[in-house]
């Protein structure tokens, strides 16, 4: 596709998971090969592409401001809605004023060909069944500019369909990437020169089950690892009931793989539990953290929680508060309920109240961040691996960047020809959540 001397200039936002940014990262790459180029989204650009989220309300809200923002850059600018809201509410965005073409998730693939050539000026949405998709958009060449870590899609969709949950509806049935698609991937970024690889998928751990012949997440994994021993790779989310002793063993065979996992939990009750549709109890999950943090030395923990599901009382929420205390968990990620379209719970009773929801999420962040800090301080006067940002500490004008267990940590030195570079940090102090350490070896 040949350049023009004056091309489009197009403005891309990005809402919501890893995934959703490994898409944005292949678009752009689409638009970038032939008349457009890439300029921040809040200043002024020709065509302006809005990557949405659909998990929350706040994640609908938050697209619908984006739209009017884009609006107000630009009234004459083309406005581009794509992802996950894009799939389940087409008919919502495409009346919203300025939008002229929506764009689904099946059909992200195409934007940069209909942006360069629109096939009917009359249709504005362009969104199919999504649960006929059997690809997915996947570009391992695409680069994540200004990021040091590569966020690699080898998986999309999701099978399980828990009662509170949208993301089948968005996203489509569990689909992998192939397997020679995933080494040359891997390949690919890895002459790119990142040091950290993140693989990523809404459903990770169902890797390779639709392949023919059937494969596994830590078959795929043992094979990338072996061949990038000086590359780190991380796991995005795991579900609870994914996480083998094949699995396991792999952080104890590779020094290459982080000592991180982030495991959803949701809620720690059983009737909720159950009323979720989730695939597991308190005392299954209780059992697995031990075991993954007595397995594995040092490992990192997230852990996903939902508060004020339909149903959930004092009590209900007391056993998840007990049982998130006692396990050894580094961080929460802590979401309210959000009702959502074409799920299950939308009938379940009695209701939470907003202002208890709010009271309880505010609970469970305040131990998440003591959780953290007690993480953290594990690790004072110890050496880390830490991969080095590109960008310094806003705050500090310092190097910064993540150890191999996820810690985020400020250097004190402010040398930014580190970036990009895993050096050896001793961790001396820890304040405001975040690690600050010496430089004691680079390389």
């Amino acid at each position: 596709m040949e350049k023009i001397s004056d091309p489009i200039k197009v403005g891309l936002a990005t809402l919501g998971c890893k995934v959703n940014q490994c898409d944005s990262a292949a678009i752009s790459e689409q638009l970038q090969a032939g008349y457009f180029r890439m300029v921040p989204f809040g200043t002024a650009a020709d065509v302006y592409i809005i990557n949405t989220c659909t998990v929350t309300a706040f994640a609908d809200n938050q697209a619908r401001q984006l739209i009017r923002r884009a609006r107000r850059a630009n009234p004459h600018a083309r406005i581009v809605v794509t992802g996950c809201l894009a799939q389940t509410k087409p008919h919502e965005l495409a009346g919203m004023e300025g939008v002229e073409l929506v764009i689904g998730n099946d059909q992200k693939h195409t934007i940069a060909a209909r942006l360069m050539h629109p096939e009917d000026d009359s249709q504005k949405i362009f969104a199919g069944n999504v649960f006929c998709q059997e690809t997915f958009l996947c570009d391992p060449a695409a680069r994540l500019r200004g990021r040091t870590r590569a966020f690699f899609k080898i998986q999309d969709g999701c099978d399980s369909f828990c009662s509170y949950c949208i993301v089948p509806f968005a996203r489509g049935k569990s689909r992998s990437l192939a397997q020679t698609s995933v080494l040359e991937g891997a390949q690919s970024y890895a002459k790119q020169e990142y040091r950290e690889i993140v693989l990523t998928g809404i459903h990770l751990g169902y890797y390779g089950q639709d392949l023919e012949p059937k494969t596994s997440l830590p078959s795929i994994l043992t094979t990338v690892l072996e061949m990038h021993p000086d590359v780190r790779f991380r796991l995005s989310s795991i579900e609870p009931h994914e996480i083998s002793d094949e699995l396991l063993a792999l952080f104890r065979r590779h020094q290459n793989l982080c000592p991180h996992l982030h495991i959803p939990l949701q809620s720690g009750d059983d009737r909720i539990l159950a009323a979720m549709k989730r695939r597991y109890d308190a005392v299954f999950y209780r059992s697995l953290i031990e075991k993954v943090s007595d397995f594995v030395p040092d490992i990192a923990i997230g852990v996903d929680v939902l508060v004020g599901f339909p149903g959930e009382n004092s009590e209900a929420f007391d056993h998840t508060f007990q049982l998130l205390m006692d396990l050894p968990v580094a961080y929460l990620h802590v979401f309210p309920y959000s009702e959502r379209p074409m799920t299950e719970a939308l009938n379940l009773k009695p209701k939470v109240p907003e202002k208890m929801k709010k009271e309880r999420a505010a609970i469970l962040r305040n131990l998440g961040v003591k959780k953290r800090e007690a993480f953290s301080r594990r690790f004072l006067g110890k050496m880390l691996p830490v991969l080095v940002e590109h960008s310094p500490d806003k705050k500090t004008g310092m190097a910064k960047g993540f150890s191999h267990n996820y810690l985020p940590v400020i250097l004190e030195r402010s040398d930014m020809r580190l970036a990009n570079r895993i050096v050896m940090v001793k961790a001396e102090t820890f304040q405001e959540g975040k690690l600050y350490g010496r430089t004691v070896h680079e390389s």
